[in-house]
């Protein structure tokens, strides 16, 4: 009888063990670092992936690059230009033959809310008059990818040096983005799909696409790379993300094999 108990105990808890290995299982997350001015589009594309399993950590791409060379938890890296992209390339750090251009923008010059200043990128535009006491912002013209671009088109159109004392720096293109959204500056460069994030900026023109390096956006798989990083990486080359990003203002460079 104390045999025949304890079987069936047995028996149950044995039931209770095959029932939670049967059962779904929660899918493992999967961490992207990726430039800011993503943000809009990648929130959109997070909430759509299965089991929200999709994490997304944002700042600029040369901080988030340096943090993938110290060995931060991250699977999949979408930089906002090609140069930081090669420093991990070259340091072994991209998985073969993962790394594409998947996306491309433009480069905006905007103005904050009640500057009703007329102004479009141009040779040699009266960018040092229309700023007057006030300041530029940009993001980091020497580190980050919106800031680099928008310094070589201000080159470029031949006002670089009349308005280089007057620019405020920023850690990320959103930050200059907040700089003008808020009034603090009266001006500020940003990829022209960050106007959605602040509609109450007001968009003066696109730079020439000629005045500066091309806007590219590749994505790579960091190693070692895992069934579920793969996954995500298949995910974010996909036609329907292709239509989510192509809504939030980018353009895609690559479709579905």
């Amino acid at each position: 009888m104390w045999i025949q108990r304890h079987f069936c105990s047995l028996i149950s808890i044995l039931g209770v063990c095959v029932a939670v290995l049967s059962g779904p299982l929660a899918a493992a997350e999967v961490t992207l670092f990726a430039a800011a001015s993503l943000k809009n589009a990648l929130d959109a594309l997070a909430q759509e992936y299965p089991d929200n399993a999709l994490q997304i950590a944002y700042g600029g791409s040369s901080a988030l690059s340096r943090q993938i060379q110290q060995g931060a938890p991250t699977q999949l890296f979408l930089s906002a230009n090609t140069a930081w992209m090669d420093v991990l390339d070259q340091d072994g750090l991209l998985a073969q033959g993962s790394r594409i251009d998947l996306l491309s923008n433009r480069l905006a010059l905007i103005a904050a809310p009640g500057n009703s200043v007329q102004l479009r990128p141009a040779p040699e535009f009266e960018l040092a008059t229309a700023l007057g006491d006030g300041v530029l912002a940009m993001a980091l013209v020497k580190a980050v990818p919106a800031g680099i671009y928008g310094r070589e088109a201000l080159e470029a159109l031949g006002v670089w040096y009349s308005v280089k004392d007057k620019v405020a720096q920023t850690d990320n293109v959103r930050a200059a983005l907040r700089l003008v959204a808020t009034g603090e500056a009266p001006l500020g460069i940003v990829y022209a799909t960050d106007l959605g994030a602040a509609p109450q900026v007001r968009l003066l023109g696109l730079f020439p696409a000629d005045s500066h390096s091309p806007i590219l956006y590749p994505l790579a798989l960091i190693e070692p790379v895992s069934p579920e990083a793969q996954a995500a990486y298949d995910f974010l080359r996909s036609d329907a993300a292709q239509a989510v990003f192509a809504r939030h203002g980018f353009s895609p460079l690559r479709v579905t094999e």
